[in-house]
């Protein structure tokens, strides 16, 4: 599983979470949604620079 998925899993769950009642495991999966997303991000960005640099990552 790459990070995306990560950050979507914990979005569901702090959906279920928040719906059930349960704020404080939703505001815990919401947080960690929100740093994996974050990370995610940075990557993306980061490799996006490489590849406009020229730079290969795989060879």
């Amino acid at each position: 599983m790459d990070l995306l998925q990560w950050a979507l899993i914990a979005f569901v769950v702090a959906i279920v979470a928040g719906l059930f009642g349960f704020t404080g495991v939703a505001q815990g999966a919401a947080s960690v949604g929100r740093l994996l997303f974050g990370l995610f991000i940075v990557v993306a960005v980061v490799f996006l620079v490489l590849a406009l640099l020229g730079v290969s990552i795989l060879a």
